[in-house]
């Protein structure tokens, strides 16, 4: 058997450390959570990479660098209400779940929606509650949300999102073209809101109502 911590303390200390990530929660909960353990079957020698991989459906797990950076971005104590915009393989899904109260998360592909939930529940995450559905309308059932976090590159800020998130609260999100994004940073403080770049990126596109009709 594989002992894979090797592989996420060098992930750490080489990829994510050097780049600026300086949250000690954050980086402790990335030498913890198996990466392996989402990437598709026969793709976990590369899990640790510095790149992000196909998890089917023509989605991604992203670069460990960019996941590290938005979940630092979001500033999580263990006290809050996270809603994360496409589940994915559900790795920032842990993530999140180890940094915050609790995780509710949005995915428009049942088959990878379905499959995290099971490698989650393997894992033994029990503060994440998945939904099959339009991520770029949020899930107002549960809103206000502490923290918002996007994966998938959206047009624009969608009023649906800004309108479930809490004051004080705060939203990483990429928008842009569907070939290249900016990491917006949106911090809301006493009834006002500043937005913030973050750094170029590049993610699949956000797809749903208030986000892009279709991909390509």
């Amino acid at each position: 058997m594989t002992d894979w911590e090797p592989q996420r303390i060098a992930m750490v200390e080489t990829q994510l450390v050097p780049r600026g990530i300086t949250d000690e929660r954050v980086l402790d909960a990335m030498r913890e959570v198996p990466r392996h353990a989402f990437v598709g079957p026969g793709m976990e020698s590369s899990a640790y990479g510095d790149h992000a991989l196909p998890i089917g459906e023509a989605q991604t797990i992203s670069q460990p660098f960019m996941v590290a950076l938005m979940t630092q971005e979001l500033a999580l104590t263990g006290r809050e209400k996270v809603l994360e915009i496409g589940t994915g393989s559900g790795y920032q899904t842990a993530l999140l779940a180890r940094l915050a109260e609790q995780v509710f998360s949005v995915e428009r592909v049942e088959s990878l929606g379905r499959r995290a939930q099971k490698t989650l529940e393997e894992l033994g995450y029990t503060n994440v509650l998945i939904k099959i559905g339009d991520g770029s309308i949020g899930w107002k059932e549960f809103s206000p949300f502490d923290r918002i976090i996007v994966t998938a590159g959206s047009p624009n800020l969608p009023a649906s999102l800004l309108d479930q998130l809490d004051d004080p609260g705060a939203m990483v999100i990429p928008v842009g073209n569907q070939g290249f994004q900016e990491l917006k940073v949106v911090h809301r403080e006493s009834g006002s809101d500043t937005l913030r770049n973050a750094g170029g990126c590049v993610f699949v596109p956000l797809l749903g109502k208030e986000g892009w009709d279709s991909a390509g």
